[in-house]
């Protein structure tokens, strides 16, 4: 990352694809480099940044905590995502804590400049708009099957989400996913999880495989 110019890394951002040229070169001074170390906050709950996070290498967690400190993870985010715009847009504090998963190098730009860009081009006015509304489905989904599906088929969701076709079209879950991490998704114990997960595996839905990976075998799977 160091070896690359503030406009190398601005063209590479997505989010920034429909920039006119002047405009990206206009950011070139607003954005800076930070990287955070495994279990770094980028963004805490409760409190503002005033600053958009984009990610170029890592992964980070989403997490909520409530007032007797349980903690949820609401999704995870990888290269190209970026967090902290609805406190931008709103002004309010952040909804979510976003917690380095790895060692992420971001790219951040301040509040003034993020709404400038909005304000100058409609085409990443709606970018983010239509992730906006990506995620308010996402979690309405989740709200969902909190509400309307047992364990079974909470698991089942998580996997089939985080599963990715390979060359084969066979379905992998190549990161590494704990039992633990799991249920603070699905909103139940780390036993439960485990007894749902060697179920699954009794009864051929998924196959542990080599260095954490996990196949899934069954596209769909009926909560139960």
């Amino acid at each position: 990352m160091a070896m690359l110019s503030n406009l190398d890394l601005i063209r590479r951002v997505s989010l920034f694809s429909m920039l006119t040229p002047l405009q990206a070169e206009s950011l070139v001074e607003a954005v800076s480099k930070k990287r955070f170390k495994r279990g770094e906050v980028l963004v805490e709950q409760g409190k503002k940044s005033n600053a958009l996070y984009i990610i170029l290498a890592g992964r980070t967690r989403v997490i909520m905590n409530d007032s007797r400190g349980r903690e949820v993870i609401l999704a995870t985010l990888s290269v190209g995502d970026y967090v902290g715009e609805m406190s931008l847009i709103d002004s309010e504090p952040h909804s979510a804590t976003v917690v380095a998963d790895q060692q992420s190098d971001v790219l951040v730009l301040g509040r003034d400049d993020f709404l400038r860009c909005l304000s100058e081009n409609s085409a990443m006015s709606f970018a983010v708009m239509h992730e906006l509304v990506k995620r308010l489905r996402k979690a309405s989904q989740k709200i969902g099957s909190l509400a309307l599906m047992g364990v079974y088929g909470r698991v089942a969701m998580v996997l089939l989400d985080s599963a990715v076709a390979d060359e084969s079209d066979a379905l992998m879950i190549r990161e590494k996913v704990s039992r633990q991490d799991i249920a603070k998704m699905v909103g139940a114990s780390r036993e439960m999880v485990s007894r749902v997960m060697k179920d699954f595996e009794e009864q051929g839905f998924i196959q542990q495989q080599e260095g954490g990976m996990v196949r899934v075998y069954e596209r769909r799977m009926l909560p139960r």
